[in-house]
């Protein structure tokens, strides 16, 4: 079978060398034909090194666009060996190859003759721009170096737009190391400095990567949409998407990636166009759309095998990751041994670090553990065993000590106790290892930490040394100096008193606020046991001892329940429910003859999450039953459920289709409507005390249940999580 490869391979080699001998411009154009990467440039002048805007970038491929009055252009779809042409009316057109995806300075001299600028003027926004570039070289290589290019441009500025770009290629270079507040703080600098769609999405985007969500949601949304170039609006659905995804709001993740996917096909922005059907996907598996999500996997392998090998790779990493949790393990063991089949050929091309989830070591341990979840032990034990080789020579300790572990698992599950104790010493010696090499990390990136912190101070101060440095110019006299002080230390005085009399007023509202719910709750009680004691009253009036014992016998457990919680300003709506149940089978013990009921639970509600005030439902239910159902001519129903309503919020509907509220307030006694009206004044009150102290948990509706005869009552609750 080798020898046979070998053959093909040689004279698939003598080919190819005839196509590139013959046809050497057909060769340059196919090589690499699906890298498709942005590019990032500007044009300038030569001599002033003043932009030039409005110039045309044509690819040889197809792509357009013009600078920006900065000079500036971005080109979404473009690969190694592509040529840029660039076209103005004051220069001869500029012919570029472009090598990589790192950005380019494109230098021209005019044609025309210009009119001499000042020395000074030239020499600084020569420098700047040089600067600049200088940046966006080591950005990858050295961020010390970068920091500091970054600090002498600032310098050299001398616009509120060139403040706004040194900051904001600041914040980049932070973003590539990982270090999301400091990119926050500079992308805010840059904005503050002047407002641009780049700076903007870069925030958002800063904020999501640092977990500050709720600030990257404002940012996103306070950006005008259709200000966008057709890429940073795929970008921008593509962020957003990515921080509600996060936050688990998969419906608003899953709109906002359509229409970014809409946008990438509509304008032919392929990468986008895989990027944004993978994480659809991820959506789909996230929310436990299984069938959905395999199906857009599928058609995103389809996609990325047209882009790179790597990217292809990658994905294909991604949906084994999904089989492996949909436990579709015979599929996942195949994509993986694709993956490093061709993994190969990719790190010719380019260096793969172990941080990289392409890596053999990695995909042959979760080939082994795929293997050893369904206990095929003896396929499990060689992948686990080559993953540990693999690792020990790529020196990566975190797949060594993971194969490690399971391969002892692995063989003590098998019955293998020997090779288990042998395999479980080695992982002890690489954990020893490990945690070692963990400590000295760390130590490195608190120094490097340290210095880039330090370096960004410098650059903070630099604004604050220049008004430091205006303000020393300007003669301040002494008595100027008192009376700022003065004022200065009277408005902290001022500060502190209000501080202390807002602390007091807080406190003593608080105080009146449990007061109040502590008389309230004194009338409750009362209220509720006078009426269940009239229950047992009845039934010893027709000598009914029997039944009269049983209630007495429930009423004493319902009474225990509520004393217990007569103290509490909230207690688990469980403990409500069950309260709830054996109070309304005292009722209907009572009156049998007159309603039936029922309690509806929604499933999909996790009860013990959820708090509510003791006894606010109570009141409801005998409402709907002294003066609802008592009255009604024919047998009535009584219906208590708890429903979702969202993810934070539940309602409890208590509904009844007695004679409803108007007829059973003209059966009533003036003293009779006063005892009801003061027991729903005193809910109200607690319902309104609650709020305040607990930023509005509670909400209660009441009005007529259906529009006919016996109108009845229905009274919603609505019920926040903490």
């Amino acid at each position: 079978m080798f020898s046979q490869l070998n053959f093909k391979m040689s004279l698939l080699l003598r080919y190819s060398l005839l196509i590139l001998m013959c046809f050497p411009i057909l060769n340059l154009n196919a090589q690499e034909s699906n890298s498709y990467f942005s590019i990032r440039g500007s044009v300038r002048e030569s001599d002033t090194y003043k932009p030039i805007p409005k110039v045309n970038i044509e690819v040889n491929g197809g792509a357009y666009t013009i600078t920006d009055s900065d000079g500036r252009f971005l080109i979404t779809r473009v690969k190694k060996g592509d040529e840029l042409i660039v076209r103005h009316k004051d220069f001869e057109t500029v012919y570029y190859t472009i090598i990589n995806d790192d950005r380019i300075t494109i230098e021209v001299e005019p044609v025309i003759i210009k009119k001499k600028t000042n020395s000074k003027y030239k020499r600084d926004i020569k420098l700047f721009n040089s600067l600049i570039d200088s940046v966006a070289k080591f950005k990858k290589k050295d961020v010390a170096k970068s920091i500091e290019f970054v600090g002498e441009a600032l310098l050299q500025s001398n616009s509120v737009k060139q403040n706004a770009e040194a900051y904001q290629v600041l914040a980049e270079v932070y973003m590539y190391w990982k270090q999301y507040d400091l990119a926050v703080t500079n992308y805010r600098i840059s904005l503050q400095n002047l407002e641009t769609n780049e700076a903007k999405l870069g925030l958002a985007n800063a904020y999501g990567l640092n977990k500050n969500y709720q600030e990257s949601i404002d940012t996103y949304e306070a950006i005008d949409v259709s200000s966008l170039g057709n890429y940073q609006k795929a970008t921008f659905y593509e962020g957003l998407g990515d921080t509600y995804y996060h936050i688990k709001d998969f419906e608003a993740s899953l709109e906002a990636y359509n229409k970014g996917l809409e946008v990438a096909k509509n304008h032919l922005i392929s990468p986008k166009v895989v990027d944004l059907n993978s994480k659809i996907a991820q959506v789909y598996n996230a929310s436990g759309k299984t069938a959905a999500a395999e199906e857009a996997f599928d058609r995103t392998m389809n996609l990325a095998e047209q882009q790179t090998k790597k990217r292809a790779l990658e994905e294909k990493v991604t949906v084994a990751d999904f089989q492996n949790t949909a436990r579709n393990y015979d599929k996942e063991i195949i994509l993986r041994k694709e993956i490093i089949e061709d993994v190969e050929d990719v790190e010719n091309d380019s260096l793969i670090e172990n941080e990289s989830a392409l890596t053999p070591q990695k995909q042959n341990y979760k080939i082994g553990n795929a293997y050893f979840l369904q206990k095929d032990y003896l396929n499990a034990i060689p992948y686990f065993e080559k993953s540990i080789q693999e690792a020990n020579e790529k020196e990566d300790l975190v797949v060594k000590k993971d194969a490690t572990k399971k391969l002892s698992d692995v063989h003590f599950d098998a019955g293998n106790y020997e090779e288990a104790k042998v395999a479980f010493e080695a992982y002890k010696d690489v954990v020893d290892e490990l945690y070692i090499k963990r400590e000295q990390e760390l130590s490195q990136a608190d120094r490097f930490r340290r210095n880039i912190i330090e370096k960004q101070n410098r650059i903070t101060s630099l604004e604050s040394d220049r008004q430091l440095t205006n303000s020393l110019i300007s003669e301040r006299n002494k008595n100027q100096q008192l009376i700022i002080y003065s004022l200065i230390t009277g408005m902290l005085l001022l500060v502190v008193i209000g501080f202390f009399m807002f602390k007091y007023i807080k406190q003593q509202r608080l105080a009146n606020n449990l007061l109040a719910l502590k008389s309230l709750r004194s009338q409750m009680n009362p209220h509720f046991i006078f009426n269940a004691l009239n229950s047992v009253n009845s039934f010893i009036a027709i000598n009914d001892e029997r039944t009269a014992n049983k209630y007495l016998s429930d009423f004493s457990h319902l009474m225990r329940a509520v004393l217990e919680n007569s103290e509490e300003d909230f207690i688990p709506l469980e403990k409500e429910i069950e309260l709830l149940e054996l109070y309304t089978k005292l009722e209907h013990f009572r009156f049998q003859d007159k309603f039936d009921y029922s309690i509806t639970i929604d499933n999909a509600i996790p009860i013990s999450e959820y708090q509510i005030p003791p006894m606010l439902l109570q009141p409801y239910i005998e409402n709907a039953v002294w003066h609802g159902l008592r009255y009604k001519k024919q047998k009535g129903h009584l219906n208590i459920s708890i429903e979702k309503k969202n993810t934070t919020e539940i309602t409890i509907t208590v509904s009844d289709d007695g004679i409803g509220r108007e007829r059973s307030k003209s059966l009533k006694t003036e003293n009779q409507q006063k005892q009801n009206s003061k027991g729903m004044g005193n809910i109200k009150k607690r319902v309104t005390i609650l709020n305040q102290m607990y930023k509005d948990k509670v909400d209660v509706f009441v009005d007529d249940f259906q529009n006919e005869e016996d109108t009845g009552t229905k009274v919603v609750v609505t019920l926040k999580k903490d």
